[in-house]
């Protein structure tokens, strides 16, 4: 029975109104133990006075106790109690209302924590096995392991640790883990309570191998939730739906979908429960790929923006010849040759055969099975290795995440993926197995069970190869730009030129016009603002080289190249900072690259190495000539901060402002990234003010921006017209900013390049006494600052300058 509920949340303050149904902009708050309902709350009136429509909500569900992020949810019925319950989630939703803002919540479909003790619903399937109503709830393939749920906790072989694990009081303990027992056991000795549970703790470096449930990518401590189960879904999302429709909450953000068995039928189910709210995917698109049309959601969570708007101030001129530079002073580190395509694929065998092995061997059970059952005489007599062979071939050939059907997996595992697949056999007749596998991808083998649960499980497997091989591993490892290295992004071509910029945001108006776009976020490996910084080395290539060779003489202790590139460049984005913070993300680099020392086999040496030689070199005295050559370029540096900030919050589509970078905001990989952040800042500063004026205009005239709205580029007329990217929205705002201003400078400035602009007057938002009319000199239109952002003045004609 549910019980009584307050009234839905409705606007109540003087003047205020309920936000619209599609929000205009949106800001992410990191909820955390540290930051709870009533923190955010706090906050409300300075948020609403930068004009977004609504706040973006990390996970409000509950989730392992202490958790810095949420994702690890236990309890999906419950809003968090650490974060203040569902009484304090309702009482920001009333302040919010109180100021016109609504809420969007982020939602984790894909997994829950693999946390007994704190997850009930996995208690009860690790003591009653796959009889237990909650049994269908997770992803367990209860035919292997002898039907016990492996759980990898143990510090070491059972054998070695066996007198740390205890049964008392009708539970088993390990340290601070504790799991139940199932009735009838509790009397029998240690070896055979063990045996006699559905599940069997063991030492945690089998769960590479032996696994036997789905987890999120390769952290086995995240359990995969079936939600494609109709019962499943409604228990999983039952609080949060009911919260949607109480009018607590405003959209959703739907974090990793592709993990699931069927995105697309999810999502359908999930618009037709929340009524058609505004919903966004975490979704991410290759630079070819497009979101599927079919799916009834606003688009994606923005990682396709970023990485246009971060090409966009990127020289592919210049980042070849850094790359350059890189290849010669990371050598031979560079991971053979420092080539991107060549980095990514080695990156997705060593993850297939270490990570993912377990995930690898469940598909190839199922394919083999498939082969064996066959009436089809062509695919009998495969041998396990072969398919499994064929499978990794495939899967590391793959450009994208996942396919979604059997009809668009043509186009994902294609034919001459197919054929490099086979050239890793020796015999013409074992290299069919690659083409076994092909078919049963495409849907050509059948259509049984067994056959849709193998393209499931595939699809769910090259996500999560996709994930970790790329965006985990050969983003450190191949490192000429580290501001290339980010989701959705292309480090082997990262430049985008204003003409794609342009296609870019045409296609996004036309398609999907109220998705999301982000330039920050809590998973970005850099904030929007140190990328900025680092963009600028594409346009003083040599110089950096230079400088850098200067710098690594005077260090000493260089553990290697590729390390020892990225770490300066660290610094270079970053500025002055916290030598832990530095030390931190560069520990977190080397074991995510894995070349050296790793998060599963750490070779405290090289890591005690690294540390010293951030003391000593990038955080020491050889960094101030680093921090020197910073400063001399900061005038280009502001440019593409405050650049990237305006294009991100008037090109098409939902702005998504990250905690704390409405002003400056300069950090790291995660949990740098995390920190919660002050309102308002200390010291707001110049993008501040670009980022009030932009999100102000979009609250005032929001048909500007929304779905019936329009893109249209502006190109400039001379010699410096490259310099210069320009669009309006609707006919009523324009956006200009300086692209590429070191170039800009050594190339004798703006000259006598002009921008012509559209009908009527255009007053400038950052300082409202300047008006332009028939066209603006560049020199003057970027005068201030290196962007301008206009406002159309209805009814006033004229074709002069500057007025």
């Amino acid at each position: 029975m549910t019980p009584e509920r307050p009234d839905p949340v409705a606007p109540t303050g003087p003047g205020a109104s309920a936000p619209p149904a599609a929000p205009t902009a949106t800001y992410r708050l990191q909820l955390q133990p540290e930051f709870p309902f009533g923190a955010a709350a706090a906050a409300v009136p300075y948020l609403a006075s930068l004009g977004v429509s609504h706040l973006h909500l990390s996970p409000v569900l509950e989730a392992v106790p202490g958790s810095p992020h949420g994702y690890d949810v236990v309890d999906p019925a419950r809003v968090r109690e650490e974060l203040g319950g569902e009484e304090g989630l309702r009482a920001l939703a009333r302040t919010a209302r109180e100021h016109g803002l609504g809420l969007v919540v982020d939602i984790v479909p894909n997994h829950m924590a693999m946390s007994p003790r704190h997850n009930r619903a996995l208690w009860e399937v690790l003591r009653n096995g796959p009889a237990s109503p909650y049994a269908r709830w997770f992803d367990i393939d209860w035919e292997a392991q002898g039907g016990q749920v492996l759980v990898p906790v143990l510090g070491g072989p059972l054998g070695e640790v066996i007198g740390d694990l205890r049964a008392d009081g009708g539970v088993l303990r390990y340290h601070d883990h504790v799991f139940p027992l199932r009735e009838g056991t509790e009397d029998l000795p240690l070896p055979q309570l063990l045996d006699a549970q559905w599940y069997r703790p063991v030492w945690w470096r089998l769960a590479r191998t032996e696994l036997n449930y789905r987890r999120f990518f390769s952290i086995s401590e995240l359990i995969g939730v079936r939600v494609e189960d109709p019962e499943v879904f409604e228990a999983t999302h039952a609080t949060i739906l009911r919260l949607l429709h109480e009018g607590v909450i405003d959209g959703l953000r739907v974090d990793h979908p592709d993990g699931l068995a069927d995105p697309g039928t999810y999502l359908r189910r999930l618009h037709e429960a929340s009524g058609g709210r505004w919903t966004v995917v975490e979704k991410i698109l290759a630079d070819f790929e497009h979101l599927p049309a079919s799916w009834p959601v606003a688009g994606t969570t923005g990682y396709d923006a970023l990485h246009h708007v971060d090409g966009l101030f990127t020289d592919p001129e210049g980042h070849e010849e850094l790359l350059g530079h890189y290849r010669r002073f990371a050598a031979p580190q560079t991971d053979r040759g420092g080539d991107w395509a060549a980095t990514a694929r080695r990156a997705a065998y060593k993850v297939l055969t270490h990570e993912l092995a377990t995930e690898c061997d469940r598909l190839t059970r199922v394919a083999h099975r498939l082969c064996a059952a066959s009436p089809d005489p062509a695919l009998r007599d495969r041998a396990p290795w072969a398919l499994r062979t064929a499978l990794r071939e495939l899967l590391v050939r793959m450009e994208v995440y996942r396919p979604y059907t059997p009809a668009d997996a043509a186009s994902v595992v294609t034919e001459e993926a197919a054929r490099q697949a086979r050239q890793a056999f020796a015999v013409p007749q074992e290299a069919g197995a690659v083409d076994v596998v092909r078919d049963l991808v495409l849907g050509r083998a059948g259509d049984g069970p067994d056959h849709v649960e193998f393209r499931t499980r595939f699809a769910q497997t090259a996500s999560a190869l996709r994930a970790k091989s790329v965006e985990d591993t050969a983003f450190y490892r191949y490192v000429p730009l580290l501001s290339a290295n980010e989701v959705g992004g292309d480090p082997g071509a990262p430049a985008v030129s204003p003409e794609r910029f342009h296609a870019h945001c045409a296609r996004v108006q036309r398609d999907w016009p109220l998705t999301g776009t982000v330039v920050s976020t809590h998973d970005t490996k850099r904030s929007a603002d140190v990328r900025a910084a680092l963009a600028v080395l594409t346009e003083a290539p040599r110089r950096w080289a230079d400088v850098l060779a200067e710098a690594a003489r005077a260090g000493d202790g260089v553990p290697d190249g590729q390390l020892a590139w990225a770490a300066w460049q660290t610094v270079f984005g970053l500025g002055p900072a916290d030598a832990e913070r530095v030390r931190q993300a560069l520990l977190k680099h080397v074991r995510e690259a894995g070349m050296f020392t790793s998060w599963t086999e750490q070779e405290p040496p090289y890591e005690e190495a690294v540390a010293r030689f951030v003391a000593a070199g990038p955080c020491g005295p050889p960094g101030e000539r680093v921090a020197a050559f910073r400063k001399s370029l900061e005038p280009h540096i502001r440019a593409n901060v405050l650049g990237t900030a305006l294009v991100h919050l008037t090109m098409p589509g939902v702005p998504d402002l990250y905690q704390g970078t409405e002003a400056e905001y300069r950090a790291l990989v995660d949990p740098d990234n995390r920190r919660p952040v002050t309102y308002p800042p200390a010291d707001p500063g110049e993008k501040a003010a670009v980022t009030r004026a932009a999100l102000r205009l979009r609250a005032r005239r929001p048909g500007a921006f929304g779905g019936t709205a329009s893109y249209e580029p502006l190109a400039a007329r001379g010699p410096a017209a490259a310099h210069c990217v320009a669009f309006t929205r609707s006919g009523q705002v324009l956006t200009a900013v300086t692209r590429l201003s070191l170039r800009l400078s050594q190339e004798g400035g703006w000259r006598d390049t002009v921008l012509p602009l559209p009908p009527g007057r255009w007053a400038d938002a950052l300082a409202p006494d300047r008006v332009f009319s028939g066209h603006a000199r560049a020199e003057d239109l970027f005068a201030p600052l290196p962007v301008a952002l206009l406002e159309r003045v209805e009814g006033a004609e004229g074709a002069g300058e500057e007025g």
